[in-house]
């Protein structure tokens, strides 16, 4: 790595980083967190970044050029390391941090603790009773596995809670023998609780004893000649056993195991699963761990296994025999993923990079467009009027880019085009004051819109003496708008019309129907609290009494719009300082 001056806080602080065991966190010149690390000795660590002798990956210097700033936390054995450093990166999500694929919540199956339990698909571990069987790393297997269940067992389909009780008629489940019908009042408490029970050996892993007990109960059906109880028994065996039969690691051991493999290669790498971050969050823990190779903390993550367990965890490398076989096994879906991934990738960045292009040679932009910002508006008749705005970036939506806007602009008839206006005078303020949810600017603003809207954005633009490029979509016709010449005030427009299902045509009207659809959902929210609130439950200060009290006083929410400050503070219990809150409030509202 090449040789530099770290800067002086980053030089002072190597200086006094402790030898004991803790988590390390960089962060950039804008304090945001760049990585979290755990070492057994901080300060050997930690200064192993700095030496001018490094030979780090391209990765780590790139990391360690961006650090400004560093802080530990010191802790008192390894393991509460391992552990602290799990819940960090959970917490700030640093970029410079393996992570998963996706950083979506796992999915998990769960049987609900309830009268008549139902068995449904969930991403949310509660307290609340409640079986949980996961985490899963393919939500398809476990829709998959959800409908395997629903066909062999009578449960509950429609997925709602009943309490047994006659509530309404059998539906057609009921009928077809696929529900056993508690909302109608019909369903048996015992037997429910025997089918709830197969559910949960099945989940367990346990199915060829569900069999036996269903081959059992077969024999006995069709000794006291209840065929068609017995044809029943029978359909579920054999959709159970075809189940089993498509498996595609079958172990002849029963013991409860894990089987971890990686594959890397100049591509990337696949991991059948991810140690720490999978583990911090499972409801349960195998009884064996098997890994492809030695790591240096695997004493460490087996105590910490074992403890949230509660009983003995093992973590192996395999030798020979079954358990190598499987990991062989793990292995070669592990280089398939691998493979799969790169090739998805891949075509997802061909894509954007042709997509980008596109959009640069069609607009006349200077540069690609890397980062594009959409904006739309939402309202019924001027009511709850709100405004959206959508990135993405390389082609990827970055959703924790996304922004919304509660419009203050409050007209007596509807004006989309001085709503579009104030969005967009809003956010490029805050981008000149410094804001860090607004610091970037894109190479392009897509406004959802046609002449006017864009007309309106491009004011809003013009006013704050931004240069960044502005193109309009309409809708029906999907023309894109792109100003031209300020002519008398007004700009002229280029219209340019794509193939509808060119990469950069594709790429705008996505980003056009997001942010149409993040602003509806906003504007729904907003329209519903006022539905079922008070525009004065959002001022701080205002509680229920003098909530009341104003309503009483003024008549409508209008009436103490109109009211000076000192009529709102002649009001029993309001202070002037909350009166002016008030009236501030309502004004801008």
């Amino acid at each position: 790595m090449a040789k530099r001056s770290w800067p002086e806080l980053v030089q002072d602080k190597l200086k006094i980083v402790p030898k004991s065991p803790g988590c390390y966190i960089y962060r950039d010149e804008k304090g945001n967190v760049l990585y979290v690390g755990k070492a057994i000795v901080l300060r050997n660590r930690v200064r192993s970044y700095f030496r001018d002798s490094a030979d780090h990956s391209p990765r780590i210097q790139r990391l360690v050029f961006k650090i400004q700033d560093i802080e530990w936390i010191v802790v008192d054995s390894e393991l509460e390391a391992l552990v602290l450093e799990c819940n960090l990166i959970k917490q700030h999500r640093p970029p410079y941090n393996v992570r998963l694929r996706d950083d979506k919540s796992y999915p998990y199956i769960s049987i609900t603790k309830e009268s008549f339990p139902r068995v449904i698909f969930t991403r949310k571990v509660r307290k609340d009773g409640a079986q949980y069987f996961g985490p899963y790393t393919n939500t398809y297997s476990v829709r998959e596995t959800l409908q395997l269940l629903h066909k062999t067992f009578p449960l509950i389909p429609c997925g709602k809670s009943w309490s047994g009780k006659e509530e309404q008629r059998p539906c057609l489940y009921y009928h077809l023998g696929r529900c056993l019908a508690p909302c109608a009042g019909l369903a048996n408490k015992v037997e429910y609780d025997q089918v709830i029970s197969k559910v949960s050996l099945f989940l367990k892993g346990k199915e060829d004893a569900i069999i036996e007990d269903l081959k059992s109960e077969m024999a006995l059906a069709a000794d006291n000649l209840e065929f068609e109880k017995a044809a029943k028994l029978r359909d579920q065996i054999n959709s159970l056993e075809h189940t089993l039969q498509r498996q595609k690691v079958i172990s002849g051991e029963t013991t409860d195991q894990d089987i971890i493999a990686v594959v890397k290669d100049e591509r990337g790498a696949a991991i059948q699963m991810l140690l720490k971050q999978y583990y911090s969050e499972a409801v349960e823990v195998p009884r064996e761990v098997i890994l492809p190779v030695q790591f240096e903390e695997q004493q460490i993550v087996q105590s910490w296994l074992r403890q949230k367990r509660g009983s003995a965890v093992t973590v192996e490398v395999p030798q020979g025999g079954e358990k190598l076989r499987l990991l062989e096994m793990a292995a070669t879906n592990a280089e398939l993923a691998l493979t799969s991934m790169t090739h998805e990738l891949a075509a997802k960045e061909s894509w954007s990079a042709e997509a980008m292009q596109q959009l640069k040679d069609a607009l006349g932009l200077e540069t690609l467009p890397s980062r594009i910002e959409g904006y739309d508006i939402s309202n019924i008749q001027g009511t709850a009027p709100v405004g959206s705005m959508v990135v993405v970036e390389n082609g990827e939506p970055a959703k924790n880019e996304y922004r919304r806007f509660k419009i203050k602009f409050n007209p007596e008839s509807p004006n989309d085009f001085a709503m579009m206006n104030e969005v967009i005078l809003r956010r490029l303020r805050r981008h000149l004051e410094g804001d860090e949810k607004f610091i970037k600017l894109p190479e392009l603003f897509m406004i959802d819109g046609g002449k006017g809207q864009l007309s309106a954005a491009l004011k809003a633009r013009d006013d704050l003496g931004i240069t960044t490029p502005m193109v309009g979509l309409a809708k029906k016709q999907e023309i894109l708008f792109i100003p031209q010449n300020f002519v008398d005030g007004k700009y002229e427009y280029r219209e340019v019309v794509l193939p509808l299902m060119s990469p950069g045509l594709l790429m705008l009207r996505r980003l056009r129907d997001e942010a149409h659809r993040f602003a509806l959902t906003f504007h729904r929210k907003v329209r519903d609290k006022r539905m079922n609130g008070s525009t004065l439950d959002e001022i701080p200060g205002v509680g229920p009494r003098r909530k009341r009290l104003l309503l009483r006083t003024f008549g409508s929410i209008e009436g103490i719009r109109r009211a000076t400050v000192e009529e709102i503070a002649a009001v029993p219990t309001l202070t002037k300082a909350v009166a002016e809150r008030v009236r501030e409030f309502l004004v801008e509202a």
